[in-house]
């Protein structure tokens, strides 16, 4: 079954980079079973787009946005310029199997923000 799509989907240049530094990670951890833990990666990715690009508010609402903490607040505020800068104003999560990607989405259109392991603290919004 195919899903209709309903929304466009595009990567931010962030988003590109953290999925570069998880090839990274991989390599560093386990340089043998690296190429095919980022196949597989990729794999999830393309379901996910598949499922957003027809549901665009299929993820989870953001959790951090809710934060009280100063940390908190900071994390919001970087995520938060990634978003008004691709000019949508929803930031969702969807999660994969071992990592959660950030997205910000309006009915008909979806940017990938960032993308980080469930074990990360927070997402890397680097410039």
């Amino acid at each position: 079954m195919t899903l209709k799509v309903t929304a466009r989907t595009e990567a931010a240049p962030n988003f590109l980079r953290n999925l570069e530094a998880a090839r990274l990670f991989f390599v560093e951890q386990d340089a043998d079973s690296a190429t095919s833990r980022f196949r597989k990666l990729k794999e999830e990715l393309r379901e996910m787009i598949a499922v957003v690009s027809w549901s665009p508010a299929s993820g989870r609402p953001a959790r951090f946005l809710g934060g009280r903490s100063a940390q908190a607040r900071l994390r919001v505020e970087s995520v938060q310029a990634l978003a008004t800068e691709a000019g949508l104003p929803n930031l969702r999560e969807y999660v994969l199997n071992r990592h959660i990607v950030l997205y910000a989405h309006s009915d008909v259109q979806v940017v990938f923000l960032a993308l980080k392991h469930q074990r990360q603290l927070m997402y890397s919004a680097e410039g």
